[in-house]
């Protein structure tokens, strides 16, 4: 389908095409909707980050340049990325960051809500599980599920492991929006089929098998080994670009030529306090078909359901 600029006002989600999402006019003047770039969406993400960090140091105006420079992204893409949510900032003083905050929370669908389930607590499961920065951003845990006996029982920060033989009728019970596979290849299709059977039309999975489910449901899948690959390819070429400098020959082009790449925080920090990192720790194992050994494929990084891989 043709991406257009304008579209007549629909309410705040995504689109079934790839790579397009939506937001509403939020200055409320009966605007027409405007389609929103995958790819911007993503950085929507990223600046809602750093807005929470700043929101958290007290910090009430930043500008352009230096909430760009913390995200890792050129000005002028920002406030061409800032411009799909309407008029923001004012000129030579810059952008309340509770407003800003506000504005992006409710464009990704966060103001009202996310109920996650997650299956397969294993180390990984169980990192997930245990992570206190999801409900900070509209996400809470609501239920998790294992096959394991050891791991069924279990509380981990007030939720007891359920068996997954329950999953679809709980997904149900608990009104999950988002469904979370942390289990090994094997077991992922059978868990993106309870999610369904359940309601659920939102999966996060740890397993780079491609899922087959309805059109209706979104996929997003994390590949760490796709991300680790992409990393072995950028220092094969900066060293090969280095050597050639060193022996006098023309060097080709960086790689990384313009605004730092989504997610390197290169530019200035913008607040008094530090810019921690967020994420599961590394070293984090897959649990194995929904049970808390490891499993064969390890992941991280970010594709749709058709195979595309986007930058976290």
């Amino acid at each position: 389908m043709n991406v257009t600029e304008e579209r007549p006002a629909v309410p705040v989600g995504v689109e079934r095409s790839p790579g397009i999402a939506r937001a509403a006019d939020f200055s409320r003047s009966g605007s027409p909707e405007r389609v929103i770039p995958q790819a911007t969406v993503t950085r929507l993400a990223t600046y809602l980050r750093v807005l929470g960090i700043l929101a958290d140091d007290g910090v009430l105006i930043v500008s352009s340049e230096e909430l760009a420079n913390a995200a890792g992204v050129g000005s002028a893409k920002l406030r061409k990325d800032l411009s799909f949510l309407g008029p923001n900032g004012v000129r030579g003083v810059g952008y309340d960051v509770m407003r800003l905050r506000a504005k992006i929370e409710s464009a990704l669908g966060l103001d009202r809500g996310h109920k996650v389930v997650l299956v397969g607590v294993g180390n990984l499961g169980e990192a997930l599980a245990r992570y206190g920065g999801f409900g900070r951003r509209g996400f809470s845990m609501v239920g998790l599920f294992d096959r394991n006996p050891d791991r069924v029982g279990l509380d981990i920060d007030g939720l007891l492991v359920q068996h997954v033989d329950t999953l679809a009728l709980a997904c149900r019970e608990l009104e999950a929006t988002i469904g979370v596979i942390a289990t090994p290849d094997e077991a992922a299709q059978a868990v993106a089929a309870e999610f369904v059977a359940g309601g659920v039309e939102c999966i996060l999975s740890f397993s780079p098998v491609t899922l087959d489910v309805p059109d209706r449901v979104e996929v997003r899948r994390v590949d760490l080994a796709v991300e680790m690959q992409v990393l072995s390819f950028n220092s094969s070429r900066n060293e090969a670009s280095g050597r050639s400098a060193a022996g006098g020959e023309s060097a080709p082009p960086s790689p990384r030529t313009g605004p730092a790449r989504l997610g390197r925080s290169r530019g200035p920090r913008v607040t008094p306090g530090s810019m921690p990192g967020t994420g599961v720790g590394a070293g984090t194992t897959i649990s194995p078909p929904i049970s808390s050994s490891t499993a064969g494929s390890s992941t991280v990084g970010g594709s749709t359901r058709n195979g595309s891989v986007i930058a976290p």
